[in-house]
């Protein structure tokens, strides 16, 4: 069966493992065994700590085949992010140039360094490996992030947000870095990358332009990824797309990948998710669905079919359901269909 669970501290060889399969521009998990020990370690922290409002946690979870007892891939959310470092976005924006005596109007798109999403929740840390990219797992394990949302809403806000990885190529190059690079910065962009993922970001503010970057003053090649997805990342993207995220004119500011947003009450599967009380029998339905216990430190989910009574808001699941989730008959579990 395949479950998401907690990270704990015996996953860091798998969590290595995925820091070097992810590749360039996945920030959130540097390639340092040290840092990553220290980000399971804050998870840890985070799943045990009682929260009645956002705040620094991060919740990093895993997806375990449980026949191999292999991790084949990780998911998390940031409760809050910006409190403790300085969060950076482009927003795209206009200035008009226009003299009515020459009868001359431009319109100029801008880029301009800024703070803005400072506080709200971020979504993050996606990863599933190559064989086990089948039975909707990448679903699975993007969607079950909103029941979790949803069950303790108290623990994040009212923004969540997920930035997009942007266009490199295969050896970590990025069109918009190189030409940042080239005018304001003297290292490559695996270099900057790994840097921010290990959170050296002094950088930014020293280096970066204070004022708004001309968009047309970019080479052609930086201005065809602004706003643009890696081709491996447009999967994940329609799937925010059809919970209801859309972009507001955010970018990464290394290699210009959107940022899309949605408020926590109009996420699709926040909205249409169910609470029902436990009952464990046999399952006649075929109807899959994505289902998670109502715990935090003990929190489990899986995909499986289940039986519905919706008048008694009941739902029937089988007693290898049930042991994945660590329920018990007349136990509360949160679901929506997958």
């Amino acid at each position: 069966m395949i479950i998401v669970r907690p990270i704990k501290k015996s996953d860091l060889k798998a969590l290595y493992r995925i820091a070097v399969d992810s590749g360039h521009g996945f920030t959130s998990l540097p390639v340092n065994e040290q840092l990553l020990g220290q980000r399971i370690s804050h998870a840890e922290e985070s799943f045990s700590k009682e929260v009645s409002q956002a705040g620094n946690e991060g919740y990093l979870f895993v997806m375990e085949d449980t026949e191999t007892g292999e991790v084949v891939g990780t998911s998390g959310i940031e409760a809050a992010v910006g409190l403790d470092d300085a969060f950076y976005h482009y927003h795209l924006g206009k200035v008009v140039h226009s003299s009515r005596e020459l009868n001359i109007y431009n319109t100029v798109e801008t880029l301009s360094l800024c703070n803005d999403y400072t506080g709200a929740s971020e979504i993050c840390t996606l990863f599933l490996s190559d064989s086990h990219r089948k039975n909707n797992n990448g679903r699975f394990l993007s969607r079950f992030r909103f029941l979790f949302i949803a069950e303790h809403k108290e623990r994040f806000s009212d923004t969540i947000i997920a930035e997009m990885r942007g266009v490199s190529d295969e050896n970590g190059s990025s069109p918009f870095w190189n030409w940042l690079e080239e005018h304001f910065f003297s290292m490559d962009f695996p270099t900057a990358d790994y840097l921010t993922g290990i959170g050296k970001k002094e950088f930014i503010a020293e280096l970066m332009p204070k004022y708004p970057i001309y968009v047309n003053l970019l080479s052609k090649d930086a201005q065809d990824v602004i706003n643009k997805v890696h081709p491996k990342t447009m999967p994940a993207l329609r799937l925010l797309e059809a919970e209801g995220f859309a972009r507001r004119g955010y970018v990464d500011i290394f290699d210009a990948g959107p940022t899309v947003e949605s408020h926590i009450n109009s996420i699709r599967t926040v909205n249409q998710s169910k609470r029902c009380q436990v009952i464990i029998a046999e399952v006649q339905s075929t109807d899959n669905y994505i289902i998670c216990n109502s715990k935090v430190d003990n929190f489990r989910a899986t995909q499986a079919p289940l039986s519905l009574r919706d008048t008694a808001n009941q739902v029937v699941i089988s007693q290898d359901v049930a042991d994945a989730l660590m329920v018990n008959e007349g136990d509360w579990v949160r679901l929506v269909a997958n």
